[in-house]
């Protein structure tokens, strides 16, 4: 009779346990996300519509056994560590994030809830991972630009615009410091080798994109490079124009200036990147480890040329660029 009530007992708790499991697999899984844009910034919707397609891909979907927290940190650094203080406070299971100064301000209100980053220029030397293979701690993901792009922007520049005399590199540096540090100096050695002057030009406003593009325009046979800033995403409307009023060609670093006006972009594909996020997000809430999975790069790059630009500007755009796009809009 005891033997039969301990094999029942032992039925029970297996049952038990199954039972547990199942109801841990099933509750619901709360994410937080911080994006380095603001709410209406139709770039940052497009990322992050994608990231919710790749997670229902993976079986997450919001509403059912996931529940997003999603905030939009804009470009204020002020703001941006106040949300993220915010998400580490509601407790999430994980946090996907953009950009270093959005997964900084995590870093420091948090060592212990798992990060996924996006688009961190040089996670090492940032400090939020002690290396790349294996980040050790509660941060991954994935890093974008190499230093050596500053280089090659001018370089595909210089193949566009005959006789390319002044080049100068735009940004904010309240926001994009820490990318300008990676790109300056390819972008000045690069210069020197093809004999281009380099110049610098600061803006904080859409007054002073306008006046460093005046700038620049009042002589011909001058361009810019446009670095990755936030910044210069939320405030791209004005760039495209300021340069199109101005004659000055410019070459971008994401592929939607060129769709939205801009002459010619090249760089990482980064709707690609934040699908590529949502499968890191998912092996975590299935148990892994973050500290377990590398830093990965990017996979895919893409170049798009605005013929119609091109036109507007009296440029003739190379064949050897034209047979390396993988957009030409006519």
């Amino acid at each position: 009779m005891r033997r039969r009530q301990f094999i029942a007992g032992l039925g029970s708790a297996a049952a038990w346990s199954l039972a547990a499991r199942a109801q841990q697999a099933d509750r619901v899984r709360r994410i937080g996300v911080l994006i380095s844009l603001n709410e209406n910034d139709p770039e940052g919707q497009r990322r992050y519509s994608a990231f919710t397609q790749a997670l229902g891909d993976s079986g997450w979907t919001d509403g059912r056994n996931a529940h997003m927290d999603l905030r939009w940190g804009g470009v204020d650094n002020s703001r941006i560590r106040a949300l993220a203080q915010e998400l580490v406070g509601l407790q999430p299971d994980i946090i996907l994030t953009n950009g270093t100064a959005a997964t900084v301000a995590l870093q420091r209100e948090t060592r212990t809830i798992p990060v996924v980053f996006t688009g961190v220029r040089d996670p090492v030397a940032s400090g939020i991972v002690p290396r790349l293979d294996r980040p050790i701690g509660n941060a991954t993901g994935f890093a974008t630009f190499e230093g050596s792009m500053g280089g090659r922007w001018l370089e595909l520049l210089s193949e566009t615009v005959p006789g390319l005399k002044r080049a100068a590199i735009i940004f904010n540096p309240d926001t994009a410091t820490a990318n300008a540090s990676t790109f300056m100096p390819s972008f000045e050695r690069t210069a020197r080798s093809l004999k281009v002057e380099p110049i610098i030009a600061h803006v904080h406003s859409d007054g002073e994109i306008e006046t460093a593009i005046i700038a620049l325009g009042r002589e011909p046979q001058g361009g810019l490079v446009v670095i990755p800033d936030g910044f210069m995403t939320t405030h791209h409307a004005s760039l495209i124009s300021a340069a199109a009023r101005n004659n000055v060609p410019a070459v971008y670093s994401q592929s939607f200036f060129a769709r939205d006006g801009g002459l010619l972009s090249y760089g990482v594909d980064l709707v690609d990147i934040w699908r590529r996020a949502a499968a890191y997000v998912d092996r975590i809430l299935r148990g892994a480890k973050p500290g377990d999975l590398p830093v990965l790069f990017p996979a895919k790059f893409e170049m798009v040329v605005n013929l119609k630009t091109a036109k507007a500007l009296s440029l003739a755009v190379p064949q050897s660029i034209l047979l390396r796009a993988d957009e030409v809009i006519q």
